[in-house]
């Protein structure tokens, strides 16, 4: 038995060591080639990194600016029930929120976070407490939220954690340090460093930990490789419309005689020194080039199309961020398939605002209510769906929904109301003064129908009647 084992076991390794021969991608790197160094990508990434190439790549910066334009498209509500009653609670808040930016600024957190591993959101109270003291009570009143600073994860470091094994919280932070410095400019450094509690930071990412990885980590080479293509077409193409210069000396002409020439003493010298002459005429097109006796020819150079080998690394990178190539680029081509990419790009953000977005907003809404801000009660964080279809499809229904009732002859199969719903309005018991219309329109009806119809007089017997 342990010699057919072994057998087996033999076999099974052959096997293996075949198949990572044949694909080498399924079993791990090929360990005879580093391709960070081979294709010029960092080996490490942090959180300086992410940021310069969301500030300096412009791909970089749709692919995040295109999906927090799209989850908050439009701003949420809070709401007291299932739907908006406009209660002067909800009319408050929803006031409030508009003065102090607060859904503006959740938004920019939410922004920070996908540029680096995480961001916060720092909650400022009208407490009469300093930042590093916990949240017990707050005043009833939406009023006493002063604001929401957004930051960076280069600006907000956690340095206490919490050590208690007994503790809910065992291993989360307990206070942060706010660097007031902007990030990108290291030329401010009159802001100070502020210790926070973590009552008063709400940290955004993926699963509400620091432990998360950056929206940009898994493209970043992607993006660099297409930054490198770009950047190369630029260059060459600068390069080809200018023409590098190609020196020949004059027959009979010594090295020694250019540099005697030129008031040289080495060759080295020379070189520079006609490098110099060189770098200063390719500077600008209207800079010339004069070297006594010396012929200048011009070096052509065919640029492939950087089209072929810039795509897929676009591609790629939307892959990346769960992006349609035509949206992150913007290049909508074909009905058909531009209406499907944004159907799918609506699903993935309105994914991404249940399970990213929503439970964070929904943290924010407790910590009210605990700390005595908003009334104990259920609220409800009330959003526009991202499906919801536009005014035009619900006509198109609505009108489809009418042609099957005319169809149909005397048997409805729609109901009026349903299809005012269908076509995104109220139905009719809802509409102000409808009502008063029906009651005028039965009376008008009962009218008629004690006067009799009335009859219509032809033209030519209303003249003869009027002679």
């Amino acid at each position: 038995m342990a010699s057919h084992n072994s057998l087996l076991a033999n076999a099974s390794g052959f096997v293996r060591d075949r198949l990572a021969r044949a694909f080498p991608w399924a079993y791990g790197f090929n360990t005879k080639h580093d391709y960070a160094k081979d294709y010029g990508w960092p080996e490490e990434l942090g959180f300086d990194q992410f940021y310069r190439l969301y500030s300096r790549s412009g791909l970089a910066a749709a692919a995040i600016d295109k999906t927090i334009g799209k989850t908050w498209a439009t701003m949420p509500a809070l709401w007291e029930s299932e739907a908006p009653a406009d209660t002067p609670a909800e009319k408050a808040i929803r006031k409030h929120f508009t003065k102090r930016k607060i859904w503006r600024s959740l938004m920019d957190a939410d922004r920070r976070s996908m540029v680096g591993e995480y961001a916060g959101a720092i909650i400022l109270l009208r407490d009469g407490k300093p930042l590093d003291q916990p949240v017990a009570r707050v005043r009833p009143g939406i009023e006493n939220v002063v604001g929401i600073i957004p930051a960076w994860q280069g600006q907000l470091t956690p340095i206490e954690w919490d050590n208690v094994q007994t503790s809910e919280t065992y291993g989360d932070p307990l206070y942060y340090q706010f660097d007031e410095q902007a990030v990108g400019n290291p030329q401010n450094t009159a802001k100070s460093q502020i210790r926070i509690h973590r009552d008063r930071v709400l940290i955004w990412s993926d699963d509400g930990t620091l432990n998360c990885k950056s929206a940009l980590e898994p493209g970043y080479n992607d993006v660099a490789d297409a930054e490198k293509i770009k950047g190369a077409g630029g260059e060459g193409f600068w390069k080809s419309s200018r023409g590098a210069p190609i020196i020949e000396a004059p027959k009979g002409v010594s090295p020694s005689d250019v540099q005697r020439g030129m008031g040289t003493t080495t060759p080295k010298e020379t070189i520079d020194k006609l490098n110099e002459q060189v770098g200063e005429f390719q500077s600008g097109h209207d800079n010339m080039l004069m070297l006594g006796g010396f012929t200048v020819s011009p070096l052509t150079i065919t640029l492939p199309q950087p089209k072929e080998f810039w795509e897929p690394c676009v591609q790629s990178f939307a892959a990346s961020m769960g992006i349609p190539f035509k949206e992150l680029i913007g290049n909508v081509t074909g009905e058909r398939a531009s209406t499907e990419d944004a159907k799918g790009w609506a699903e993935t953000c309105m994914s991404r605002r249940e399970n990213r977005v929503m439970p964070i907003l929904q943290d924010f809404i407790d910590r009210l209510v605990a700390w005595g801000v908003l009334d104990a009660k259920d609220w409800v964080i009330g959003w526009t769906s991202l499906l919801e279809a536009s005014p035009d499809d619900k006509l198109d229904r609505a009108s489809k929904m009418s042609q099957i009732n005319q169809q149909a002859g005397t048997e409805l199969v729609f109901l009026p109301d349903e299809i005012r719903e269908e076509a995104g309005y109220k139905v009719a018991d809802e509409v102000e003064g409808f009502a008063e219309y029906l009651a005028e329109k039965e009376a008008r009806a009962a009218e008629i129908a004690e006067d009799g119809p009335s009859e219509t007089v032809p033209d030519d017997e209303a003249g003869e009647v009027a002679e």
